[in-house]
């Protein structure tokens, strides 16, 4: 039976396999050893946190500010960054909400925002890591844009306190109420949710449910914000946008681009790509219009909708004004116009305030275009509009600070 046992070769690798190393056969081939593992690619250099100093040189605090850091500078900062995977940390350590941002459609992220409190001359301190960005949660989305194809052609915006739109090309055909006008629409909002799509889904949006409602009246006007070309002593205006392109659209801000067609002003076919920035907790919109074809210089005209008992005030390059709504039923309306540094000319008209600034050497203009409804409760009235019309004039002109090094 042994020499039986034996010759059966087929228990053999049984045996192996039952029992491991124990079992052995003189006619069995010994196993190869096991390949040695791979020996592991050289780590990465440990790439070290970003230490951020933000310093607030006004006399006065700032809320909700929002913080633009290059992805180039943290690149040369600390090199091997990957702005990919960066992630926001405050003096506690724990990570706040962020956005990547592109600033110029090439589906690659140039920039990364956070937004912080800063008391008057106040400083924080915040650290940029590499690690796993999360998504943010639908509820901490605080701005959004879009295309409104089936509103003809609108395009419409908003963050936690305004919403705004502007009309595209299809509404100059619209068979019922055509409208040709590069005016800015102002919606109010007391709620800090995002509700344009909302509205747009109901279609009724022209009265006040318990969020807000658009009472604003643009027609052919510059409704709020919007401008044409100044010449001749008159203004000269383009038709409604022909394209749109949303560049980033939250969590924290919003950018996006109209382009209107060439029109015939000044002697030349002037075309203009406005560029639109909106953050969340701000009743400001960061405009930039850049203009091409002209020959030589060139002035515009900045408009804000002339309505029954509205006030208006132009004073330090800006032009504010305070008006009830539906008649004072609906409480009032603040807007107004900031271009920072600019001697402004006054040509109100019977339709629109305006004021006519020069346009820089570059062909690129940057204003900020607000509003504020009193009965969102954040400005109340005339008086504090006002101070925030100023607020905003002084803190364009005296921005944060922000210093980088590497840390530890």
């Amino acid at each position: 039976m042994i020499i039986a046992a034996m010759k059966t070769l087929n228990a053999l690798p049984i045996a192996a396999f039952l029992f491991g190393g124990l079992a052995v056969a003189a006619s069995a081939p010994a196993p190869k050893p096991a390949a040695a593992p791979a020996a592991p690619k050289a780590a990465a250099a440990s790439i070290p946190p970003i230490v951020v100093t933000v310093t607030n040189p006004m006399a006065a605090p700032r809320a909700q500010e929002t913080i633009t850091l290059s992805l180039a500078e943290l690149v040369k900062q600390a090199p091997g960054f990957d702005g990919r995977k960066a992630i926001v940390t405050n003096k506690r350590g724990k990570e706040i909400l962020s956005q990547l941002v592109d600033t110029n459609g090439d589906l690659k992220h140039d920039e990364l925002v956070f937004q912080t409190d800063l008391a008057a001359k106040g400083t924080a301190t915040f650290k940029i890591k590499t690690g796993e960005r999360k998504p943010a949660k639908v509820d901490q989305y605080k701005v959004y844009g879009r295309f409104v194809r089936e509103r003809f052609d609108d395009f419409a915006w908003e963050n936690d306190r305004v919403a705004h739109r502007m009309y595209g090309k299809a509404l100059e055909t619209h068979p019922k109420e055509p409208l040709t006008s590069s005016g800015i629409d102002t919606w109010v909002k007391r709620v800090p949710r995002l509700v344009i799509n909302d509205w747009f889904m109901t279609g009724n949006y022209h009265k006040d449910h318990g969020e807000g409602a658009d009472y604003y009246s643009v027609g052919k006007s510059r409704g709020t914000g919007g401008l044409g070309i100044w010449a001749g002593g008159k203004l000269i205006v383009s038709k409604n946008f022909t394209s749109s392109r949303v560049l980033a659209n939250g969590p924290i801000r919003l950018v996006f681009e109209l382009s209107y067609a060439p029109w015939d002003a000044a002697g030349s076919k002037i075309s203009e790509t406005k560029r639109v920035t909106l953050d969340a907790g701000s009743q400001w919109n960061r405009m930039e219009s850049t203009f091409t074809g002209h020959k030589g210089a060139l002035s515009v005209g900045i408009g804000i909708s002339k309505h029954p008992d509205s006030k208006v005030t132009v004073a330090d390059s800006a032009m504010r004004v305070w008006e009830p709504l539906d008649g004072g039923k609906a409480g009032n309306l603040g807007t107004a116009i900031v271009v920072p540094g600019a001697k402004l000319e006054e040509h109100h008209g019977d339709s629109e305030y305006l004021v006519v600034t020069q346009v820089p050497s570059s062909g690129h203009l940057v204003y900020y275009m607000g509003s504020a409804w009193d009965r969102a409760r954040k400005i109340r009235n005339e008086a504090a509009w006002t101070k925030e019309v100023q607020s905003l004039a002084s803190r364009v002109a005296e921005p944060v600070k922000v210093s980088l090094a590497v840390g530890k």
